[in-house]
């Protein structure tokens, strides 16, 4: 599989932040639904923050890198989200020391590293309908692919898979946190729209990984 470095991790952040941005209105509508209907704003404010910081971005080693995206996130995205995600990537920075690259071993350690520190930081878990679902689906599923010895696009495919089934889970969860708990019906019936960014997220990250390969 390819290795992903500083200025391919660069442009999965941008090509993320344009996915996101173009579902603006989606996830919006999803989010005012059973919440604020801000999270959408929330999130491209925090990847706009982050992308002005391009030029000074690409001459830090990864590690310096996923450390200036958590103090990033944890102060440009509003509500609880900056701080999970800024958390998850400072608890990258901790893991990546030493590291040039994410690679096949590196998959592991970056799902597990953000999915504990959300975990612990948020102090949830999965099924609480939250962004943590479609990680820690991805989690697992690279988990038992490495395990069946698959590595490159198919531990890749058993991300994108995990993201997914994670993400659209959440849809039959009743919410523990946010505004959506203290609904009659919990927001049983629609999708977490923080599941659905982080989906986003992971997706991408996978395709442009799967990009890395065949370069």
């Amino acid at each position: 599989m390819g290795k992903m470095g500083v200025d391919a991790y660069i442009e999965y952040l941008e090509e993320a932040h344009c996915l996101i941005y173009e579902n603006r209105d989606y996830v919006t509508r999803l989010d005012a639904e059973t919440g604020d209907g801000d999270h959408w704003a929330n999130m491209n404010m925090g990847f706009e923050k982050l992308l002005a910081k391009k030029e000074s971005l690409v001459s830090m080693e990864l590690p310096e890198l996923f450390r200036e995206c958590g103090m990033t996130m944890m102060s440009g995205v509003g509500g609880s989200a900056g701080v999970l995600y800024g958390s998850a990537y400072l608890a990258l920075a901790k893991a990546f020391a030493g590291r040039e690259f994410i690679d096949d071993a590196g998959i592991a350690l970056y799902l597990n590293a953000q999915a504990e520190a959300i975990m612990k930081r948020g102090k949830v878990k999965p099924g609480n309908k939250t962004m943590l679902d479609p990680l820690y689906e991805a989690k697992l599923a690279v988990d038992r692919a490495m395990e069946q010895g698959f590595h490159g696009a198919s531990l890749l495919s058993a991300l994108r898979d995990g993201a997914d089934k994670g993400m659209r889970a959440t849809a039959d969860m009743p919410a523990c946190k946010g505004r959506a708990c203290y609904r009659p019906d919990k927001g049983v019936g629609h999708l977490d729209p923080g599941a659905v960014t982080m989906e986003y997220q992971l997706r991408t990250f996978a395709d442009k990984l799967l990009e890395e390969e065949s370069e």
